[in-house]
């Protein structure tokens, strides 16, 4: 049988997996990927803590995230699609040439 602890842990290696994501990637599309690995993780932590004390604010909580997830998706897509018509590249280190 699966327990809290199996959810945890793989709640904990998805969580180093998108942590180590975005701080190893220079491609703002593999960014956007690591974040959603990253609240994936905090999802299936929610869910699986949640379902364990027999309450349902964990899954609350977790449909709020992918809620904000999603339109974190949405905008941050049509930014990078219109930073790439512009300078013809995803490389974050060319976020250094922005003039405020």
């Amino acid at each position: 049988m699966i327990s809290l602890n199996h959810y945890l842990l793989l709640c904990v290696i998805l969580f180093c997996i998108g942590l180590f994501g975005i701080l190893r990637r220079s491609n703002i599309l593999m960014l956007f990927f690591s974040t959603e690995i990253l609240l994936n993780a905090i999802n299936i932590g929610f869910v699986a803590i949640g379902s364990y004390l027999n309450d349902l604010n964990g899954e609350i909580f977790a449909l709020f995230i992918i809620a904000i997830a999603a339109s974190e998706i949405a905008v941050g897509l049509g930014l990078v699609v219109i930073w790439y018509k512009k300078h013809r590249t995803l490389d974050i280190t060319t976020l250094q040439n922005l003039k405020g």
